[in-house]
């Protein structure tokens, strides 16, 4: 992975990150490749649903919600302070 990165999972809302690596094969890795979670994709944490599980996020001007179980598989860095524009 190379730089410090964490799992898109541990953000928390108002974080501006930066794909580093999707650490899955097959199927899953195809459909969040094809969402936008491309490496070096600029990603904002959004919000979490009430209970926690999916989360919004924005990627390439699209809100887009993961469950925790996909979420975890994307690698991150954090890029900026927090921002408070969600949703």
């Amino acid at each position: 992975m190379g730089r410090y990165s964490i799992p898109l999972s541990k953000c928390t809302s108002g974080d501006n990150v930066e794909v580093i690596e999707i650490a899955v094969e097959g199927v899953l890795r195809r459909r969040l490749l094809d969402l936008g979670f491309v490496k070096g994709a600029k990603v904002d944490v959004l919000q979490k649903s009430p209970l926690g599980d999916p989360v919004a996020y924005r990627v390439k001007g699209t809100i887009i919600a993961l469950r925790q179980e996909e979420s975890s598989k994307i690698f991150v860095t954090k890029c900026e302070e927090k921002r408070n524009d969600h949703i």
